[in-house]
């Protein structure tokens, strides 16, 4: 079995000498030992820290333009997981509050810095970190089904509609619904009904690419966004996920039941369908309904 790799501290700090202060305070953790790397610059640090090169990160105010609280903003904005700790040249109130404000985990003053004060804060960043991606995870997630929820899925949804527009790249969208949901309740029970939906979601996901996104996008409905993807071949991809579904009942071996189940799927594309995000929903959920009035366990593109 392969040794983990040990983890890094990042190091943001236009100031050399800052960084073999650093490195020198690394090498007298007692808990965990550190990789120390560095950036000497703002826009090396940008890059570094967007591209979650680092377990932590240690980040410097005053950078040779803008200050690390515009750093880190504009790192959150490409969706920053590393726990960062910011540090100054003199304690204050007002910079420790805007650092927490932009995102950082921990503020530290450069005067105070200790092996025992930097192993602390750095311990503390990594475990609040963890917490925070785990709460993060759990608030895009359907608490039912662990797909993605109709918050994170519509969040997804305005980001490649940015990308459709601004680089002309295709993908589609497919709304999806049980058929004859009710009668399942009616019939069995919600619990019977809840296992079904987690049912439907399980072969949705391990019959789709990894590329693509499912969401439970409200009871027995669904929602799937497929980048990269025209009609056709999105079109291809839901009716796979329709025979797949039709071929594989929900099996509660504990109650002895056997539950068929089938979907039925509308599909839209941007652009030629719709002008907005919304009216991209709209347009699927039309061909969802025009599945169901067809006979439902059908698959409607246009």
């Amino acid at each position: 079995m392969e040794p983990s790799a040990p983890p890094i501290l990042l190091c943001i700090d236009d100031d050399p000498l800052q960084h073999r202060i650093v490195e020198r305070l690394l090498q007298e953790f007692v808990h965990t030992k550190y990789t120390f790397d560095s950036a000497t610059s703002y826009d090396e640090g940008l890059a570094k820290l967007s591209g979650g090169q680092g377990t932590v990160c240690l980040l410097d105010y005053w950078l040779d333009r803008g200050t690390g609280i515009d750093l880190l903003r504009e790192a959150r904005r490409v969706s920053l997981a590393t726990p960062t700790i910011m540090m100054t040249v003199a304690d204050s109130d007002d910079v420790d509050i805007a650092a927490l404000d932009a995102g950082a985990v921990d503020f530290i003053a450069k005067a105070d810095l200790t092996p025992r004060l930097l192993e602390r804060s750095v311990r503390y960043a990594v475990k609040l970190g963890a917490t925070l991606r785990q709460l993060r995870e759990e608030a895009l997630r359907d608490e039912l089904t662990g797909l993605l929820n109709r918050r994170e899925l519509q969040a997804l949804l305005q980001n490649e509609w940015l990308r459709a527009v601004r680089f002309k790249r295709p993908f589609a969208l497919g709304i999806a619904d049980i058929d004859h949901f009710k009668q399942v309740n009616d019939t069995y029970g919600h619990p019977i009904g809840d296992r079904v939906i987690r049912h439907v979601g399980e072969v949705m996901e391990t019959t789709l690419r990894r590329l693509d996104r499912v969401a439970r996008f409200g009871g027995e409905e669904y929602a799937i966004l497929m980048p990269e993807t025209g009609r056709r071949e999105a079109g291809i991809a839901m009716e796979r996920v329709r025979a797949a579904l039709a071929q594989a009942p929900c099996v509660l071996p504990e109650a002895g039941l056997q539950i068929a189940v089938t979907l039925s799927i509308g599909v839209a594309v941007p652009l030629e369908d719709a002008t907005s995000p919304d009216e991209l929903i709209a347009a699927a959920d039309r061909r969802l309904y025009a599945a169901k009035r067809s006979g439902r366990d059908a698959v409607h593109c246009r």
